[in-house]
């Protein structure tokens, strides 16, 4: 019996996955999923220092003709008492003497012809233009936490704490291979009654963005024990992703090899247009995602599944779906029973749903940035209603679950 989606992407959620570590320099770990959690050492600032180019004195002093006693640069140490009427020459990034408990921007000031200065900006506050220890990171803040995924302003973070390595997840690994002898790879040659096979190539580059170790080993004849050689030869990746002979047909080997080895389903068809024929499942210690032949379709499957999938299997600890709000560029209409996703193009503040959208279609997502899942009782949406985006170009996930469906 089919599932819901949200059943489906619950049971995703919820599978028990160990992916193993390993530690990399920082440099190296950008995109990875940290496998520790990580605190921060050294507080920053590490100490109180000037924010601008100016003069340091105390402020009780600020009406006063000031006398400069010293000059401290970015990374001196130098041991300063301020008396009555004195100040410091400072510069950003410097060290703050305990006795400075105020800073003027160098342009507030006038230097006088005896060499000393006057403040001319009396709007100043105590501790201005003063950064103080710790007011960036504390000590024990959480810099990093395990399933995060790294980016470069973290590894900015974690290289002002002195870290040069870090533990993450393993790549996990991905095996794709092509079935049916209809289907002909992009290098060969066709005849005219053949086509190529443009899902492989598709699945094989969206697991290499979303940092996967993919692997293609190669295509199918149109036989059970081809189908077998395969599978048994893919039995030490994490994940197969294949597609086609999951509906019902004289020709379609692929469940059929797929039981001969032992598959334990997980589920069997989701209640979601397009796409419903899809089979999850389990052999050993590698998992199972069988899609639908049609190319928008397991295109589209696995933008909804298949990449919820993966997060878990990188060890990600934000696998939900993120969503945007947008509004309707248009009218819509949908024939309702199931939940349909609908690619579009996102302009910024319209979403346009894409014409040419049936499941057998290849060029549908060259034109789509995202889209939308109606649910099944939404027949038709009016121009400027509100949508819930699913973005494919580019990454939005969430740590907890949240409705990505559109509702009238």
């Amino acid at each position: 019996m089919a599932l819901s989606v949200d059943n489906a992407l619950k049971t995703i959620s919820e599978l028990i996955v160990n992916p193993k570590f390993e530690i990399i320099p920082i440099e190296e770990s950008i995109n990875r999923i940290c496998a520790q959690d990580i605190n921060a050492k050294l507080a920053l600032p590490r100490f109180n220092n000037s924010a601008m180019d100016g003069y340091g004195f105390r402020f009780e002093d600020i009406n006063k003709e000031l006398n400069i006693i010293d000059t401290v640069f970015a990374g001196d140490n130098k041991d300063i008492t301020l008396k009555e009427a004195t100040c410091i020459k400072i510069m950003t990034g410097a060290v703050v003497p305990d006795d400075v408990n105020v800073i003027a921007p160098k342009e507030n000031c006038t230097v006088l012809d005896n060499g000393n200065i006057l403040i001319n900006d009396k709007t100043l506050k105590e501790y201005s233009h003063i950064r103080f220890v710790g007011e960036d990171v504390n000590i024990d803040d959480k810099v990093l936490s395990k399933g995060d995924e790294i980016n470069f302003a973290d590894i900015t973070l974690l290289s002002s704490q002195g870290i040069s390595y870090i533990s993450v997840y393993k790549k996990p690994k991905v095996v794709v291979f092509a079935s049916g002898e209809e289907l002909k790879l992009h290098y060969e040659k066709i005849e005219d009654h053949q086509i190529y096979n443009s899902n492989t190539p598709t699945f094989l580059t969206r697991c290499k963005e979303f940092n996967c170790d993919v692997t293609f080993i190669g295509q199918a004849r149109d036989s059970i024990e081809s189908l077998q050689e395969l599978i048994k030869n893919s039995l030490d990746a994490d994940l197969i992703v294949t597609s086609g002979g999951v509906s019902v047909g004289d020709a379609d080997f692929t469940n059929e090899a797929f039981l001969s080895l032992d598959f334990k389903q997980i589920f069997r068809g989701i209640e979601i247009k397009p796409g419903k024929p899809t089979i999850f499942g389990k052999i050993e210690n590698t998992f199972i995602l069988n899609l639908p032949g049609n190319p928008l379709a397991s295109a589209l499957i696995f933008e909804v599944f298949g990449k919820v999938l993966l997060q878990k299997l990188l060890g990600s600890n934000s696998i939900f779906h993120g969503t945007i709000n947008a509004k309707l560029g248009t009218d819509l209409k949908n024939k309702k029973g199931r939940i349909t996703i609908i690619p579009g193009l996102f302009d910024g503040e319209y979403f346009f749903p894409e014409d040419k959208r049936l499941p057998g279609m290849v060029s549908t997502l060259s034109r789509s940035n995202c889209m939308i899942a109606l649910n099944e009782d939404v027949s038709s949406l009016k121009k400027d209603a509100t949508v819930k985006l699913l973005p494919i170009n580019w990454k939005f996930f969430r740590k907890d679950y949240k409705d990505f469906i559109t509702y009238e």
